[in-house]
Formats: structure tokens, C-alpha cells, sequence
């Protein structure tokens, strides 16, 4: 719906495309394949540095501010895991490679508890809901479960959080700028954004509702100093293009 409604806007059509991962989506950004792409804040470091992504806007609420989400480790509520602490020894599912708050944040997290990662078992589930699965089908000790995966789970029914519980929280992180390469032409990419910041909320419900922004508000004009804590966090977890 996003896609259409910018088309309209654009006066043009908007195909979408739909890669495996952020490095496949940073690599047709570099390579000219692709005009216009939605990133992870993570991925979008890296589409920033290797593909000079420019973001233009991301997703609001409904009372006009920039909106966020935050990474968690959850443990069944009767758990002895009291904290990110406990976690030494132990199973811990995380997403997939890369994933800002199914990956770099939980291994932040453990980073400045003090726990060394060859101290406990990290297996990646291979995304957020196989994460939240592992833990829901007992496989894990504990999983990563971000606020976004969270409110869908509760809301298709997937996930009762009253026998679960969360061990660790994240800052809050800006959600997924919509970017376009730096190097692209200056009217090009006034119209592009033009168009994003004109679509009405009913465009962006879809996606806003993935992102746990519901109700979705107008797109919101963001820079990459927006994205600065994202940067320090890649530099001081040393990760690079390969990471992600």
C-alpha cells in the first residue's frame, strides 16, 4: 500500500523488491539497483557508509513525534534467570545476523553486563518470531524479543507475556528510515521525499503496524544524525559490512 499510494504521488509506478538481507539491500543501493530502500537502523549504518544512503523520513505516531522500539531478553516467568546477569551457561535465542535488536543490541547488552559471548549458548533462530517461538516451545533458556515482535505476538494471540518475563531492555531506537542514495539527483530526491511526507496515515498503516506504530501517524523528516547513536554503537561492538 506504501508503495502505491508513493506511485500516486510520484506520479509514476513503484515496484518493490524484497532482498534476503540488509547486505544484499546495501549492495543494489551501491550498485544502482535500487532507488529508494527502507532499512534497520543497523542496516541503514551500513548503507550510510558503503552505499551513501541519505534518509529522508521514518515512521510517526499519531501526535506527530518519531517513533521507536526498543530490544529484550524474555525468560519463562518461573525462570531462575533474575537477570541479563544469569544469563551465563544458559540457551539465548536471537534473530538473524545483522538485526539491530535481534543481534547487536542483545550482544551489547551481554557486552556491558560484563558477559564474555563464549559464556553462554547464542543460537540465531533465523528472525524475530522463530526467536520468540524457541522460547515459547521451551528449546531456550531465554530469547530476544523486541517491543515490535512483542505487540504482534499479543495481538494474534502468540505470546501471553503473563508467563513470560523480561530480563533486559534496550534504550529506545529510532525506527527504519526510508533513504535514498546521497549521489542521486537533487530534484529526484526532493520529490521522493516530497511525496513520503505528503501520504496520508491510512497509507502508512500497513507498515507502521509492523512496526508497532498504531495508529500510524504522518512520516516524520529524519537526518542521519537522527541515527548517530547506531554509528557509536557499530564502532564500539567493531562491526562491519560482513555483520550485517
Amino acid at each position: 500500500m506504501l508503495a502505491a499510494a508513493l506511485g500516486k504521488e510520484l506520479d509514476c509506478k513503484v515496484e518493490v523488491q524484497v532482498v534476503e538481507d540488509y547486505a544484499a539491500e546495501v549492495l543494489s543501493m551501491r550498485n544502482g539497483k535500487l532507488d529508494i530502500g527502507q532499512f534497520g537502523p543497523m542496516g541503514f549504518v551500513f548503507a550510510s557508509t558503503k552505499a551513501n544512503a541519505e534518509p529522508l523520513v521514518s515512521f510517526g505516531t499519531a501526535d506527530g513525534k518519531l517513533s521507536s522500539y526498543t530490544a529484550g531478553i524474555w525468560v519463562p516467568k518461573d525462570s531462575a534467570i533474575k537477570a541479563i546477569d544469569d544469563l551465563r551457561g544458559k540457551d539465548l535465542a536471537l534473530g538473524s545476523v545483522g538485526s539491530t535488536s535481534g543481534d547487536v543490541l542483545p550482544r551489547f547488552g551481554l557486552k556491558n553486563a560484563g558477559i564474555a559471548e563464549d559464556e553462554l549458548n547464542m543460537n540465531y533462530a533465523g528472525g524475530h518470531p522463530e526467536a520468540l517461538l524457541a522460547l515459547t516451545k521451551g528449546t531456550v533458556d531465554a530469547a530476544q524479543i523486541n517491543s515490535q515482535t512483542l505487540a504482534s505476538a499479543i495481538d494474534s494471540g502468540n505470546f501471553d507475556p503473563a508467563g513470560f518475563r523480561q530480563v533486559w531492555k534496550s534504550e529506545a531506537i529510532p525506527n527504519d528510515p526510508i533513504t535514498v542514495s546521497a549521489d542521486a539527483d537533487p530534484a529526484f530526491k526532493a520529490a521522493v521525499k516530497d511525496a513520503l511526507l505528503n501520504l496520508a496515515p491510512a497509507d502508512i498503516e500497513a507498515v507502521g503496524k509492523f512496526l508497532d506504530v498504531t495508529p500510524a501517524g504522518p512520516l516524520i523528516e529524519v537526518t542521519k544524525e537522527t541515527y548517530n547513536p547506531l554509528f557509536d554503537l557499530a564502532e564500539t561492538m567493531g562491526l562491519t559490512e560482513k555483520d550485517i
